[in-house]
């Protein structure tokens, strides 16, 4: 499993422009819209050109013509023909992003969605390593540059080439090939000296983004952490760790600053050289009668022409080498494939009665550090079977490997025969009903977070799942009832408000399978008591397996296993387990003491 970092990519990382080619896909989705896109830049750029042309006869005609003699409407004419041929440029233009936004937006939509479901995809590892606040604007900055790379490839690069050339054609037909040369010496001196200049200060555009990043992650897990940071009075000390990320950012972004300060200067500098060069050889032919004084308008309107979308090329070129390098990290977030994946030929669980087992079953999360040691047991159809220990045995990590958060490493587990490695996730998942030790719910309204179990579900059966789960009466005592809005992952509620949510869910979803992950363990006495009642009749025709610390709420299981160390030591009922005088017995009377 790999995560990706601004360290993944050092200062001296060559953007994959390949990655160019990968966006093509996402534009033939809508390729009449891209073909008159670019009809358009090329009438916006024929505008663009010819409204020199126009400028110089304007000259030319009050130049030449006599006072007194000039006919008025033709140099009218003529600024009508200039003024059309600049409006025309900007509408081209105008129109040209209008009929590409839908392809741009459509392609940012179509791969930050394929993003989306990939992460859902991942494995829980993944997740459990995982800095929230850096991949959101991993993201965000991989589809921005989505659209950075689509519109400035085909409507900055592409048109200043092409009005470079149209230039350089009409200059070498009007004038001499000198012009040409000189302004062809002076796109490639520019050029360069852009691109090297911006290829230096990427470093620290990426150092900039890297503390970005940093900041916005500290940021992230410290609001998400609001109760810890309560609870010890480290309001400063966070704070300071904040601050200390923002210091090195703005440390970052000042020499951002001052080294697109040196850009920008030694770009002027080259593009004043250059019209100094060029006007002083247009100068000298007026004087000699060569060329007229419509011919040197014409020749600086055009330098000034070349030079305005050139001026933008070292931020243009810097912005698309990072935009690459964010669609580059993006694409390798897409790269990175689930660790738990269907098999090939996998097939949908066919329900049965519902027995479940599992069979010599070996797992550990790291390979010096095993969990589970030959653990085998099995669950009758309708039956419930309780796993109790000390914390660390291994207990929720039957759950997981249940569920298919990861696959065991030896042995099996069966769901009415089937190992459930040969299954689809979705076919087994839709089977099986959790409720977790901790739950977290969604900022959103209370209703929403109960309708989760069952988005399709009715409100009647919503309020049903509520009142099995004895969360009637609460709901009804808040003023905005079903309505209430629970707060990031829902600090507003009680854990034991929580934990009977995700009980209502888990009835709502009425699966075949139950595991109750310490359901219990946030409730109140009088709470657990409805709530043992509700998961009783819940469980009743279902197979479920219970994962318990108190074991006062799991006398009724049919069998009992005791899980030490990633063994099962111990198993039975309740009573026979006591009479062992064992491993239960001595959990069961220091429990009994404690309280």
């Amino acid at each position: 499993m790999r995560s990706f970092s601004d360290h993944d990519y050092p200062a001296n990382h060559k953007p994959d422009w390949s990655l160019i080619a990968r966006l093509w896909p996402y534009l033939l989705e809508y390729r009449g819209r891209v073909m008159l896109a670019l009809v358009l830049l090329v009438l916006a750029k024929l505008a663009t050109v010819a409204t020199p042309v126009a400028l110089k006869y304007i000259v030319d005609y009050l130049d030449q013509t006599q006072p007194g003699s000039v006919l008025l409407w033709i140099p009218v004419a003529l600024v009508i023909a200039y003024g059309l041929l600049r409006f025309g440029a900007t509408l081209f233009a105008e129109l040209r992003d209008a009929v590409f936004a839908r392809v741009a937006e459509r392609a940012m939509r179509r791969i930050s969605l394929k993003v989306f479901e990939h992460l859902h995809q991942r494995e829980l590892a993944y997740h459990l390593d995982r800095k929230t606040g850096g991949l959101a604007r991993d993201i965000e900055r991989g589809t921005n540059g989505i659209s950075f790379l689509l519109r400035f490839t085909l409507f900055n690069i592409v048109p200043t080439i092409l009005e470079i050339l149209m230039v350089a054609v009409i200059l070498l037909v009007v004038f001499s090939a000198g012009y040409v040369v000189a302004i062809l010496a002076a796109v490639v001196v520019y050029v360069v000296f852009s691109v090297k200049v911006t290829e230096w200060r990427t470093r620290f555009v990426r150092e900039a983004n890297a503390r970005d990043n940093e900041s916005n992650t500290r940021a992230v897990d410290s609001l998400l952490n609001y109760e810890t940071v309560k609870y010890f009075n480290n309001e400063t000390h966070e704070a300071r760790l904040y601050d200390e990320d923002l210091r090195r950012w703005e440390g970052a972004r000042l020499k951002n600053r001052l080294s697109l300060a040196f850009l920008n200067t030694g770009q002027a500098l080259i593009i004043g050289l250059a019209l100094i060069g060029l006007m002083t050889m247009a100068v000298r032919q007026v004087a000699a009668g060569d060329i007229t004084l419509g011919d040197l308008t014409m020749i600086n309107a055009y330098l000034i022409q070349l030079f305005i979308p050139l001026n933008a090329l070292g931020f243009v070129y810097r912005e698309i080498r990072q935009a690459l390098v964010n669609v580059e990290r993006l694409f390798g977030l897409l790269g990175d494939q689930p660790a738990i994946v269907d098999a090939p030929g996998a097939r949908p669980l066919r329900i049965g009665p519902g027995e479940l087992t599992f069979e010599h079953v070996h797992f550990a999360y790291r390979p010096d550090r095993p969990i589970l040691t030959d653990v085998s047991f099995s669950i009758p159809a309708g039956h419930t079977v309780a796993v109790v220990g000390p914390s660390g045995a291994g207990k929720s990590t039957l759950a997981r490997l249940l569920f298919r958060f990861f696959d065991v490493d030896r042995g099996c587990i069966r769901v009415d025969g089937q190992d459930i490695r040969q299954l689809t996730q979705d076919s087994l998942r839709t089977a099986i009903g959790v409720v977790p030790q901790d739950t977290v719910l969604f900022n959103d309204t209370l209703y929403r977070n109960l309708a989760y179990g069952r988005p399709d579900a009715t409100e009647t059966e919503v309020h049903e799942a509520a009142r099995l789960a004895n969360l009637e009466g609460f709901i009804h005592s808040l003023p905005d009832g079903y309505d209430t809005r629970v707060g990031e992952r829902g600090l507003k509620l009680s854990g034991g408000e929580k934990q009977r949510v995700a009980i209502a869910r888990v009835i709502l979803k009425n699966p075949p399978l139950l595991v109750l992950d310490e359901a219990t363990s946030s409730l109140d006495s009088l709470s657990e008591q409805a709530i043992l009642g509700a998961l009783r009749e819940v469980s009743r025709q279902r197979t479920t397996l219970v994962i318990a610390h108190r074991l006062s709420t799991i006398r009724e299981a049919d069998t009992i296993l005791v899980l030490v160390a990633g063994r099962i030591v111990e198993s039975g009922d309740h009573q026979s387990l006591l009479a062992r005088n064992g491993e239960y017995a001595r959990m069961w009377h220091q429990q009994h003491q404690a309280s």
